[in-house]
């Protein structure tokens, strides 16, 4: 029998809820020995594999390219997790949501700028109009809260989900 297919994703945000997944140290590799890890940040992979089982995704949506990749995952992923505060609700990302794009392209690349003045063109994906949790995009089958979740709750929600079972986050991780 194989091994569960793991997957994770770094889009809008901080990388906090990757280095929160590293914290769990000798505990990563007890879950090596349960699983696959096919695709994350973490490792060098360069597309999107088929047929994974479990795909945890931290940030918001806040570009094309954060929108095109949370796309391939969700359709090439059974389970899809949001994981931290900032794929659950867009937290510090979505800041900029209240002043319109146009303000904050021209705050960030015009007024505060000294040398090349104006928003990149080249080598960036183009900026959504605003950031959004990444259920407003797609199906999310877990969420999992926190800024960041803790090592102990990412430890707790992988072991559940390759068990086959749902976990119960009620007691384990709140916002913020």
């Amino acid at each position: 029998m194989s091994r569960p297919r793991v997957a994770t994703m770094w889009l809008d945000g901080c990388s906090g809820c990757h280095m929160s997944l590293l914290d769990m140290d000798e505990r990563l590799l007890e879950l090596a020995g349960k699983m696959d890890l096919v695709y994350s940040p973490i490792v060098d992979m360069k597309e999107f594999p088929d047929n994974v089982d479990i795909t945890l995704v931290e940030g918001a949506v806040g570009n094309e390219e954060d929108l095109h990749k949370l796309r391939i995952a969700r359709e090439k992923s059974r389970l899809l997790v949001s994981l931290g505060d900032c794929a659950v609700t867009a937290n510090v990302p979505s800041m900029r949501n209240s002043f319109g794009l146009k303000k904050v392209l021209e705050r960030a690349y015009t007024e505060n700028a000294t040398l090349r003045t104006g928003p990149p063109t080249e080598g960036v994906p183009l900026l959504l109009p605003a950031s959004r949790p990444l259920h407003e995009v797609v199906t999310i089958d877990v969420f999992v809260p926190g800024c960041p979740p803790s090592a102990d709750t990412i430890y707790y929600v992988l072991n559940e989900l390759l068990e086959g079972r749902c976990p119960d986050l009620r007691d384990k991780s709140n916002f913020g």
